[in-house]
């Protein structure tokens, strides 16, 4: 009852009277959510056509002389940066945080649309100061997508003039951004929802969305402090990161910096970073897993609570990727524990998963094929994890192929698969169009038997050896020719996934002109976005009267009822409506 007002006041909407303001400076925030959602879009395939251009130097070395050893770290390090921060957390967070917070909850929008609206736009900015270095003297920076000094800074490093300035400068810009979405999303959930709608009956997409934008506010910090000493570093001349160190041939004139310490601080808020990309991957999976197996979700609260404690266990893990990195020897031991812990409860979402999907009446349409797929990617990525958590068997496969295996398993393709199936799972609602199912179902399938095909291989050749980051690798006595001819086999696979993404792309564009008219609940979802008046929903969300919750989000299949599902907003019967009072 408490929660009603603040989300309510008329005004809050602030209605549009012209084009301008609908869909320039709308703070509807389905509109802010589609413009995000299009420009993390637009700038992960320029991340994905950089991936291509190093695949094709690695597979087929020296045979494309416009890829340079220069080019090709350059290449390296925008797609790492670019598809982490820029596409899975602006898409996630930006994107699908935007859009189905207020759905979800209750509200007609969020407590403060006006810092909503900037948040798009100072993130554009940031996009655009990013994609600026591509334009400058020298480059963009080519130091690694971990932008470890003092290398990135020091001559010789692609990209160390202007390009690792503006890459700094847009992550300060982008943290400004995330920081007033954040503060929203955080805001809106708790002060913001409607009668009846308490935590333990929220979807488990906003609690993953929630605790992932809490964790964001915790954690970039670190990111903008690590960023505003390094620009200073490079700009004034300060020591933060910069030892005593020889630079081509003559001292630098650093002494006294730590860059151990930028590490600690570049991965306190990149272990975290991983989990805000994967809690709300989690939640949305589970919503997708529930609706289409028309059954209830296995084990709601220890599902809510296994979020919570990813949450808080992310930032004592961070170590992790430090082992090789000479702090001291003994930290390890702790971290280790803390990875080997952090699993527990990643390992209940997975158990609840599968229990979800046990004995349901599994529909095979392409949402719930990508969220089936995500539980195959995910706990592959996740178990070669576990291999890496542990320092002994870390120290030789650390900085090999193995580590990029693993890492894009559990951090490049599973949300990326999360991702499609939400895109599918809710596109009829944000465009009143269904998807093409037959170009679904093809894009599915390329894409999960694809990536198999690019990243179990890496695993093999890393456990041979071969180190990641080089441009080429020559005659090498530890590395086979069997090696060399799995790269080459690689390359072919990412090319043909990566043209499979047009598909995608293809299907969006012939749904919104051809796609057939989409029913207000195509899917028989029981969560509050799907019982809106209309589709697509209008500004303000419900028209005049609030919705009211009587019940969790994941009543499928009730013994007795006629229907397959029951609407949270539907009372019991027998019970009167307070909607109408």
């Amino acid at each position: 009852m408490a929660y009603v007002a603040i989300a309510d006041r008329d005004h809050h909407l602030h209605d549009p009277t012209t084009w301008i303001e609908k869909y320039v400076w709308s703070q509807d925030h389905k509109v802010i959510a589609i413009q995000y959602g299009s420009v993390a879009i637009g700038v992960g395939l320029v991340a994905l056509v950089l991936s291509l251009l190093m695949r094709l130097q690695i597979g087929f070395p020296d045979t494309f002389s416009f890829i340079t050893p220069y080019n090709y770290y350059q290449f390296v390090t925008m797609h790492g940066m670019i598809m982490v921060i820029y596409l899975l957390t602006a898409l996630f967070l930006g994107g699908f945080g935007n859009y189905l917070i207020p759905l979800m909850c209750g509200a007609r929008d969020m407590v403060f649309p006006y810092m909503n609206m900037l948040s798009f736009w100072v993130y554009l900015v940031s996009v655009i100061v990013l994609l600026a270095s591509f334009f400058v003297s020298g480059g963009p920076t080519g130091g690694g997508w971990t932008l470890y000094p003092p290398q990135t800074v020091l001559e010789g490093t692609p990209g160390h003039d202007y390009g690792i300035l503006l890459m700094l400068l847009s992550l300060a810009i982008f943290i400004v951004a995330f920081t007033m979405g954040g503060l929203n999303y955080v805001t809106t959930v708790l002060q913001a929802r409607c009668r009846g709608m308490t935590m333990m009956r929220m979807p488990l997409s906003v609690w993953g969305i929630f605790v992932a934008t809490i964790l964001g506010l915790l954690a970039f910090p670190a990111l903008l402090v690590a960023a505003i000493m390094m620009i200073l570093d490079r700009v004034i001349g300060t020591s933060f990161f910069m030892p005593a160190l020889l630079s081509l041939g003559e001292i630098n004139g650093t002494s006294g910096g730590s860059p151990i310490l930028f590490q600690h601080l570049f991965w306190f808020f990149g272990h975290p970073e991983v989990y805000i990309v994967a809690l709300p991957a989690f939640g949305i999976v589970s919503d997708l897993l529930s609706t289409h197996a028309r059954k209830n979700i296995f084990g709601y609260r220890m599902m809510v609570w296994a979020i919570v404690a990813i949450g808080a266990l992310s930032f004592i893990v961070w170590a992790h990727h430090m082992y090789v990195s000479g702090m001291n020897p003994y930290f390890g031991f702790f971290f280790a524990t803390t990875t080997l812990i952090i699993a527990i409860p990643t390992a209940i979402k997975v158990y609840n998963w599968v229990l979800t999907l046990w004995r349901g009446d599994i529909q095979l349409n392409i949402p719930n094929l990508f969220a089936i797929g995500f539980i195959f990617t995910f706990v592959h990525g996740g178990l070669t994890g576990l291999f890496l958590g542990n320092v002994t068997v870390d120290l030789p496969l650390s900085d090999t192929y193995f580590v990029i295996g693993h890492f894009h398993m559990v951090m490049g393709v599973s949300p990326v698969m999360v991702l499609f199936g939400a895109i599918y799972h809710w596109f009829p609602k944000i465009t009143g169009k269904m998807p093409n199912e037959l170009l679904g179902r093809f894009h599915f399938w390329m894409t999960f038997l694809g990536t198999y095909a690019i990243y179990l291989p890496m695993h093999y050749i890393g456990i041979l050896g071969m180190p990641r980051r080089y441009y080429a690798y020559g005659t090498t006595d530890f590395i086979p020719d069997s090696a060399h001819a799995i790269n080459e086999a690689i390359t072919i696979a990412a090319i043909v996934v990566a043209t499979a993404q047009v598909i995608f792309l293809i299907n969006v564009f012939y749904s919104l002109r051809k796609g057939k008219q989409a029913p207000d609940n195509p899917w028989g979802a029981t969560t509050l976005e799907w019982q809106t008046p209309q589709t697509p929903p209008v500004h303000g969300n419900w028209g005049p009267k609030l919705p009211v919750v009587y019940r969790w989000a994941y009543d499928y299949s009730v013994p007795g009822e006629p229907k397959d599902f029951i609407p949270q907003n539907e009372p019991p019967k027998g019970h009167h409506s307070l909607a109408s009072s």
